[in-house]
């Protein structure tokens, strides 16, 4: 007996110790550390606590390593924010503060480029955020900052995403079904969470590698058997036979302009990043020409990246990728679409963007 507990404690110490090792070795390496969001400058509008500095990668590799850091009102950009009428607020999810990126080459800054620098430019992007907490920021930002214009960037999945229950749920939502109004924040974390948010193994495992530890469990004790071919559905069949049922963007589009117009004192352009074709999710690619229809006709400015994006592919060979395991633009394409945005706010016409 004595044996066996001698060597079960010389088991755990050795654990302990690789895991302590572990843990010293990725605290060197540019793994991605706690952004510690919460609710900290509005209770529907998540953020950064004030000057915390962060670090950012993707995948096991660590690719496209960035430090980034939080401003005066908690949100990932170069310059404070203060109330300034002048200034243009660029409102959005991760396609406005586009982390991956270095900072002259984040839209916030392509923008200002794109205008001359005539006037600063806002980046209140918070990554995981659907179209109905966009219009929280432009409510905030016109009550704290005195912001008369903005610019929203979002991805056509921000319109799905303003449904409660999904991830990128951050305060306002509409309710299954029902499409009632409803608020879902996100709760604190829990007292573990607080303590594995500052291990760098921890956010190794969890964050970069994506490890679900209780869906690993799950697949390695349960036996799946493979499906028989007549519970196979092609893609043609599966996509000839799925009804596109897109009547829920209408009250989307309803409630956000509800939510937006009366604090829009100056210009509002929506520029939609180029959405998915409908050969690959033709619910997602109805969804978006169905919303900017209805942003359209009702007099909002909108600039439609895909025409822009595909002139561009179809006289370079370059990319408009991060890369094939990140399908967020990398600065070409922010460039494009910056430089668009400004071409719209300077009263010219659109270069394909179709408004």
């Amino acid at each position: 007996m004595r044996r066996v507990l001698h060597f079960a404690l010389h088991f755990l110490l050795g654990i302990a110790l690789a895991l302590g090792v572990l843990e010293a070795l990725l605290r060197l390496l540019p793994v991605s550390t706690a952004t510690l969001t919460d609710y900290y400058v509005d209770s529907m509008i998540l953020g950064y606590p004030v000057g915390h500095h962060w670090r950012v990668s993707t995948g096991w590799d660590l690719r496209n390593p960035q430090v980034l850091h939080a401003n005066n009102l908690g949100f990932a950009a170069e310059r404070d924010f203060k109330p300034e009428s002048r200034a243009l607020a660029l409102v959005g999810d991760s396609f406005v503060e586009e982390s991956m990126l270095d900072a002259d080459e984040r839209p916030d800054a392509q923008l200002e480029r794109a205008l001359g620098g005539a006037r600063p430019v806002y980046a209140l992007g918070v990554p995981g955020s659907s179209l109905l907490d966009h219009a929280e920021r432009v409510r905030w930002a016109t009550e704290r900052l005195d912001i008369h214009d903005f610019v929203l960037v979002f991805a056509a999945s921000g319109i799905r995403q303003s449904i409660c229950g999904t991830v990128n749920v951050q305060g306002p939502c509409l309710k299954p079904g029902s499409f009632e109004p409803a608020v879902e924040r996100r709760p604190p974390p829990d007292a573990l969470k607080r303590v594995l948010r500052h291990s760098a193994l921890a956010q190794y495992l969890f964050g970069q590698v994506k490890l679900d530890a209780l869906r690993f469990v799950h697949k390695t004790f349960t036996r799946v058997a493979p499906a028989t071919p007549s519970t196979q559905v092609s893609r043609a069949d599966g996509s000839a036979s799925a009804a596109v049922d897109v009547a829920f963007v209408d009250v989307v589009a309803r409630t956000f302009l509800e939510r937006v117009r009366p604090y829009q004192r100056g210009r509002l352009v929506l520029a939609v990043e180029r959405g998915p074709t409908p050969s690959r999710d033709p619910q997602m690619a109805a969804e978006r020409s169905r919303f900017i229809a209805l942003m359209r006709a009702a007099g909002v400015t909108v600039i439609d990246a895909q025409p822009l994006f595909e002139a561009y592919s179809r006289r370079s060979p370059w990319k408009l990728e991060v890369g094939p395991y990140d399908a967020h633009m990398n600065a070409i394409a922010v460039r494009l679409l910056m430089r668009e945005v400004a071409r719209v706010l300077a009263g010219l016409p659109s270069q394909g963007a179709g408004q």
